[in-house]
């Protein structure tokens, strides 16, 4: 089983590292496509991860480099973990070192793989399962709204299904649920003046509606060996670090599709222990600004191994040059990186 090693103690002045996996709502057409033709450990995990997916990896890897949406949940979430996983294991591969992995949602699946919970086999196996499982469900959706979750839980009274899946910030929440119950609460919070976005989903995460479904799945899981983590995990499901229990127990991982994400709080815990040097490991930059934001950030250095915005295979090199700048300049590069050409 191939997992990151957590970072050097190091030099009193170095800033403890930790790498953000975003989950569902992140991904864009053609994501990380510029790295894939740039970056060769990047190219090697996506195409080990989608070889494992099998026919289906093949129809998805086709859309990929297509450019066609990939919003659905038999697209969004294997691409998602890929690139998580890809650009976790790019950065193994230049000898950088996290602390800390913390995962939004489906990239906790992918730092469980980097933090040698799971075997790469078995974790592309369990997810097949799911999104098969997802798929078949009604129609959902999520919404983020900018308030605290329990402004936004008075407006959600009479809409069956519809919770409050995940707290990313004190101010910012995501609603989610099945349609059309999501589209009626939706128009209930605009109504009230309210600031709402959907997000790029058809399905429901992190509500109750689903919990049948990820029982469906629960005994595909309960014949996984899973391990304690060889890094730390702060983990939005538990609220906290991801304990060596919890880490093992097939019914914490077969449940998160399910489950409430608490990221807003585990980043609160991430910032009281100090400033970091943050690095977001997927697509756009939606977790770093959530920390740029925040008031305890401090000294805390939030930087991003793809582009806030898709802007084509330059864009995607550009940002990775930035950010590997911002690693050497902090003390989390040993050795020296190899000249990128801007254009592929």
């Amino acid at each position: 089983m191939t997992s990151v090693t957590p970072g050097p103690s190091g030099p009193p002045d170095r800033l403890p590292l930790a790498l953000l996996l975003p989950g569902q709502g992140a991904q864009h057409a053609a994501m990380a496509l510029g790295l894939v033709r740039t970056e060769p450990v990047v190219a090697d995990v996506v195409d080990e991860v989608l070889d494992l997916f099998g026919a289906e990896g093949a129809r998805i890897r086709r859309d990929w480099w297509a450019g066609a949406p990939v919003d659905d949940v038999t697209r969004a979430q294997p691409l998602l973990f890929a690139v998580d996983l890809a650009l976790g294991r790019l950065l193994a591969s230049r000898g950088v070192r996290p602390d800390v992995l913390v995962g939004h949602s489906a990239g906790e699946w992918a730092a469980a793989v980097l933090a040698g919970v799971v075997a790469l086999p078995d974790a592309v196996r369990l997810l097949a399962e799911r999104v098969e499982v997802l798929a078949g469900e009604p129609p959902g959706g999520m919404v983020a709204v900018a308030a605290d979750a329990l402004t936004v839980e008075a407006h959600l009274g009479g809409h069956e299904g519809v919770v409050v899946g995940a707290v990313n910030a004190r101010d910012q929440v995501l609603v989610t649920g099945p349609h059309p119950q999501l589209r009626r609460a939706a128009d209930a919070l605009a109504a009230a003046g309210l600031t709402v976005l959907a997000a790029r989903s058809t399905v429901g995460f992190h509500s109750p509606s689903l919990a049948a479904a990820c029982a469906r799945t629960l005994p595909s899981f309960a014949r996984t060996r899973f391990a304690p983590p060889t890094v730390e995990v702060l983990s939005p499901f538990v609220g906290g670090p991801l304990g060596a229990e919890q880490a093992c127990d097939p019914g914490f991982w077969a449940a998160q599709p399910a489950a409430p994400v608490l990221f807003g709080p585990v980043v609160d815990q991430l910032l009281a222990r100090g400033p970091h040097v943050v690095v977001e490991c997927g697509p756009g930059r939606s977790l770093g600004t959530l920390l740029r934001r925040h008031p305890a950030r401090g000294r805390t250095v939030v930087t991003g191994l793809l582009p806030a915005r898709p802007g084509g295979a330059a864009a995607d090199v550009e940002a990775l040059h930035r950010a590997l700048d911002v690693l050497a300049g902090t003390g989390h590069l040993p050795v020296p990186r190899p000249h990128l050409e801007a254009t592929p």
